[in-house]
């Protein structure tokens, strides 16, 4: 999964964290002087002045992949994959430093780009979260990589910043909407616990379009934050547990014991069935009968086919 890093305007602190890492390794440059630290700082900054009215140059993009793949990832295998991502994520033409780090149990590479590419141009970022959403499930499942299982599977200690509030957030509200009954109970609950949530409604009508929560100083819409937590599917969800409980019990021992008794004859009833040609139609729905209603009924048309085979036989002879 790709992560945007918010790196702010400067070159020598992100390159800085990239490089000086314990036992990080530069895999690639393009562009830029990657054998000494300055020497890179120097050269994004260099290109950076062809279109000085861009504020925020520095782009910031980590690679992460699963403990499971690390095994087959080679340094070559992440680097491939690595330039497909850029590719999709249409950043091209620009100075790269790729680098990879070693200090989690998960392979991961750090990528840092200059958004004023080499012709001078800006590399748009204003749908990147989005299309970084795409293209690394493309390329998880296009390599045959492992695919998380959820959010469960994240290490929360080890976050920060917005990607920390984003999961705090999804854990709570995940929480809090198992035990209401309601959207506006959920928002009631939520508020209690420091969270603000908001509907968004369409223009000039009370229909609710849209949903966003926010705690401090980070909003979120809920689809952003998880899929499962977008307005419609939240209330679908709350609705679809109360219908659940609200189901009858497990039925009773007598319920269990008619069920049985009832599978018993319709069972005896397709035994009979495959010898008896077209009379065994009638004597399935005889039997069928019998086990819903009882009664004397069944017990003569018992009597009734006992006698008429009898006769049959005797015809026979």
């Amino acid at each position: 999964m790709g992560k945007i890093v918010k790196s702010g305007r400067s070159f020598k602190g992100c390159v800085a964290y990239c490089m000086l890492k314990n036992k990080a390794e530069v895999l690639y440059a393009d562009g830029v002087r990657a054998d000494d630290l300055q020497q890179a700082v120097a050269d994004f900054n260099m290109q950076r002045k062809l279109n000085p009215g861009l504020g925020q140059a520095v782009g910031h993009i980590a690679l992460n992949f699963s403990p499971e793949d690390a095994t087959v990832l080679t340094d070559e295998k992440m680097l491939a994959i690595a330039q497909e991502y850029l590719d999709k994520m249409k950043i091209t033409d620009t100075q790269l430093l790729i680098v990879k780090h070693n200090d989690t149990r998960h392979p991961h590479l750090h990528i840092v780009y200059n958004r004023v590419n080499n012709q001078a141009k800006t590399i748009k970022d204003s749908m990147q979260r989005w299309d970084n959403v795409k293209v690394s499930k493309a390329l998880t499942l296009k390599h045959g990589l492992h695919m998380s299982e959820g959010k469960q599977q994240v290490n929360r200690p080890r976050l920060k910043g917005a990607d920390q509030a984003k999961y705090h957030l999804y854990d709570t509200i995940q929480a809090v909407s198992q035990k209401v009954r309601s959207m506006a109970e959920l928002q009631q609950q939520l508020k209690k616990q420091g969270i603000t949530m908001q509907f968004k409604y369409k223009s000039g009508a009370q229909e609710v379009q849209g949903i966003s929560f926010s705690k401090g100083e980070y909003k979120f819409k809920g689809s952003e934050i998880d899929r499962s937590l977008s307005y419609g599917r939240l209330k679908t969800a709350i609705n679809e547990r109360i219908v659940q409980e609200q189901q009858p019990a497990n039925p009773s021992l007598a319920d269990q014991l008619r069920q049985r008794i009832l599978e018993s004859r319709e069972q005896e009833a397709s035994v009979l069935l495959q010898g008896t040609g077209n009379r065994g139609t009638s004597l399935l729905g005889t039997l069928l009968e019998e086990a819903h209603f009882g009664g004397q009924d069944a017990q003569d048309d018992s009597h009734y086919y006992r006698r008429k085979k009898k006769n049959e036989q005797g015809i026979s002879r």
